[in-house]
């Protein structure tokens, strides 16, 4: 279960929410990490079941959000990032803003070893929602991530409203291209409080 709030006393910051990809909750993860150096981080709860489901993802995170009093900024990464985005066109709470990492271009194909396009349209992700969010948001975007290219990240960003990113080539930003900490996330948040 999600605590309303992490901390005592830490009524005044914002909730920061994390928004795991498919691949839900890595150890060496740097979405991880931050919730542990964060008093104020929960993080959505993984799926039992419809672990692909679209629909399923954004029920749990606005479960997870109605859990919260107070402010929340999300923090997603890959699909969270969809997630986040699926949610936001129904979503009746108020985010102080989101942090979006990597979005993956799920309108392209994927390669090898991920979810194919017509699983994913199967399962609710596609049309990836285009409109302008209800809050303020940080693209953050990879000019070598094998998921997205950065024009199409770039245009997502755009679509959305946020402000785009360029994190330089750090390929997908999860331990697979060598990150696990990931000390920008904090300087990234900070901007969205």
């Amino acid at each position: 279960m999600i605590p309303t709030r992490s901390k005592p006393g830490a009524s005044d910051a914002p909730t920061i929410l994390i928004v795991p990809g498919l691949r839900d909750h890595v150890a060496e993860h740097w979405q991880t990490l931050l919730e542990a150096k964060l008093p104020n981080a929960v993080t959505v709860p993984p799926l039992d079941r419809d672990k692909l489901s679209c629909a399923a993802r954004v029920a749990a995170l606005d479960a997870a959000i109605g859990r919260i009093n107070g402010p929340i900024i999300l923090v997603a990464h890959s699909a969270g990032v969809m997630t986040t985005v699926h949610w936001a066109r129904h979503g009746a709470r108020q985010i102080h803003g989101a942090l979006l990492a990597t979005p993956p271009d799920l309108e392209a194909p994927m390669p090898s070893g991920h979810t194919a396009r017509d699983d994913l349209e199967r399962n609710g992700w596609l049309p990836v929602p285009r409109g302008a969010l209800p809050f303020p948001s940080i693209v953050a975007a990879s000019r070598n991530d094998p998921l997205a290219r950065f024009d199409r990240v770039s245009e997502m960003a755009a679509d959305w409203g946020g402000r785009l990113v360029d994190l330089g080539p750090v390929g997908h930003l999860n331990p697979a291209a060598g990150f696990g900490d990931w000390p920008q996330a904090l300087e990234l948040i900070r901007e969205l409080k």
